[in-house]
């Protein structure tokens, strides 16, 4: 019989519901002994749409982009610190595309059994960025998915 939860994807977009969509990752692997993918998108198809608009041209796509890649790595660096802390392994991907789209087939190339959202924000437009990206992952995701909102998750990270 297959464990119920064996792979769990987080999708980390630096966002402060999306850090705490890690912590609880982190304390689901530490005590469901699952494994943890970080899974960071850089956006290109919305910078390509920005270009082709012509709101962008080609150096400040390739500057924008390249800043973002910078951004992923950062905070797929943090989650991982954050999961050493509490003695579990994360392994961290660094996708280009639509974030939807990589998100979804990171989960599927990983046999993820649950892919985790962070809660949705409070600020407007990120905040409908945000939702549209969850409800398209919703919607074309063949594994289950949570979306955090734990209130206390930073009481429950530090007593890991």
């Amino acid at each position: 019989m297959k464990l119920l939860l064996q792979t769990v994807v987080v999708a980390v977009s630096g966002s402060e519901a999306s850090i705490n969509a890690a912590k609880y990752g982190i304390a689901m692997a530490k005590l469901y002994r699952c494994k943890l993918l970080a899974v960071y998108v850089v956006d290109t198809a919305t910078l390509k749409e920005l270009l082709l608009s012509k709101i962008f041209v080609e150096d400040e796509s390739t500057e924008y982009e390249r800043s973002l890649e910078q951004n992923g790595q950062r905070y797929l660096n943090y989650v991982d610190e954050l999961a050493q802390k509490k003695g579990v392994a994360v392994d961290k991907l660094l996708r280009r595309g639509a974030i939807s789209t990589e998100i979804v087939e990171a989960a599927e190339e990983n046999s993820a059994d649950l892919i985790l959202l962070g809660g949705f924000e409070e600020r407007g437009s990120f905040r409908d960025a945000l939702s549209r990206q969850h409800r398209e992952i919703l919607k074309h995701s063949k594994c289950s998915i949570l979306v955090v909102k734990e209130p206390d998750i930073d009481h429950v990270y530090k007593k890991l």
